[in-house]
């Protein structure tokens, strides 16, 4: 095996293993400043202000193209689980209302058929 002294590897992970102490200092140093938490809230609050406008023009934008906004979405998502919650209940109470009135369930399109009324030709007559 070649000697530490030679060996590229070994040096790069030195060399990294310094840049890595040198910068963990430099940014212990920096993060307990009063100045640096100073700049960190302003550029949060920055952030915050410039993501409230873009959702703002993104509005305006949507509004100009006739589309939903995500809220509007969100809206008639939140509107269609309503309706389907009434008409799932709806379709149980008549479920529950057809079981108490006794009649056997023959499955839905046996239950409610139209009367025949038509009747079939006799065999002597021509048909149209």
């Amino acid at each position: 095996m070649a000697d530490k002294g030679n060996d590229p590897v070994a040096i790069w992970q030195a060399m990294i293993g310094e840049m890595e102490k040198g910068f963990n200092s430099f940014a212990n140093q920096a993060m307990a400043s009063p100045e640096f938490s100073k700049v960190v809230n302003q550029v949060g609050g920055a952030t915050v202000s410039a993501q409230k406008q873009f959702g703002e023009l993104m509005e305006k934008y949507l509004v100009s193209m006739n589309l939903p906004s995500r809220a509007q979405v969100v809206g008639m998502a939140e509107r269609l689980q309503s309706i389907e919650g009434q008409l799932n209940e709806i379709k149980a109470m008549l479920h529950q209302m057809q079981s108490a009135s006794g009649s056997a369930d023959t499955g839905s399109a046996g239950a409610l058929r139209p009367p025949r009324t038509r009747r079939p030709q006799p065999p002597g007559k021509a048909q149209k």
